[in-house]
């Protein structure tokens, strides 16, 4: 006598669930790792606070000479800074992205990630929207420090505000994406931190602190030709209602070719990275 077992295909997710809901698990990962060791955060975020502070009360009368022809008080140089010290955090906040990403791929976490059934690239999607949302926490407290000390945008209207949110959306998610293939590429944290040092340092050679236009000649491309410089700019128009010119689309073009940039040069090394 033969007995019939009748079975049920297993229902498993569609991938794009099962791509978010892998995702949405190693999002939640990152945070809680951020919010157990909130040094490394805390050290990036002084950082653009504390430029803030020493170009505003200690050389704030000397670098506003150069603004507006030279009669410039401390307040319209703190309305002309704020906006360059908000896209420096985004910079500072994304290096503790490639530290965090050079951890994982060290300590064999990454490896054990290989052997478990989840979406590959949720582990780097996790990694990129977390280093997102703590870049635009950081921005709005270090947001808060400038309008404590007098910043005001008070022409700016709704629209400007929202697209002034969208613009430091995008530009992180671009500078995030480049960290990560930095931090893929470290051998350890410490190189992780060094190679992903030109984002804290780009902003000091931009328009952040001085006009282009009182630098020296030779050094004026160098400043202009850069992705801070534009992105500054531009966010300078939208809260303080200055002219964006061409800056709007080149922050626009700088930031989606970084993004994708990034994006394919860290998927290519996630996938072929043995560690």
């Amino acid at each position: 006598m033969s007995t019939s077992i009748t079975t049920r295909p297993v229902q498993r997710p569609a991938p794009r669930a099962h791509a978010v809901r892998d995702s949405a698990t190693m999002l939640r990962r990152n945070l809680l790792h951020a919010r157990r060791y909130p040094s490394l955060t805390l050290n990036l975020l002084l950082t653009p606070i504390m430029l803030l502070l020493l170009f505003v009360y200690l050389f704030g009368d000397v670098m506003s000479a150069g603004i507006g022809g030279g009669g410039a008080d401390r307040g319209e140089y703190i309305a002309y800074i704020v906006p360059g010290i908000l896209l420096m955090t985004i910079g500072g906040t994304v290096v503790g992205t490639a530290v965090s990403v050079s951890n994982d791929m060290t300590e064999g976490i990454i490896a054990r990630f290989r052997t478990m059934a989840i979406h590959r690239g949720s582990v780097l999607i996790g990694h990129v929207v977390g280093s997102v949302l703590q870049a635009i926490m950081s921005v709005i407290l270090v947001g808060a420090v400038g309008v404590a000390i007098g910043f005001r945008s008070t022409d700016a209207t709704a629209l400007e505000w929202l697209a002034a949110l969208g613009l430091l959306v995008l530009f992180a998610v671009s500078l995030t994406w480049i960290a990560v293939g930095m931090g893929l590429i470290s051998p350890n944290a410490e190189a992780a931190s060094n190679n992903a040092l030109p984002m804290i340092l780009l902003p000091l050679f931009s328009s952040a602190f001085i006009p282009i236009s009182t630098m020296p000649g030779w050094f004026q491309p160098i400043a202009e030709y850069q992705p801070f410089t534009p992105a500054i700019e531009t966010l300078r128009g939208l809260l303080l209602g200055t002219e964006i010119g061409h800056n709007g689309w080149l922050t626009v073009a700088w930031s989606v070719g970084l993004a994708i940039l990034g994006y394919l040069w860290s998927t290519s090394r996630f996938n072929r990275d043995p560690k």
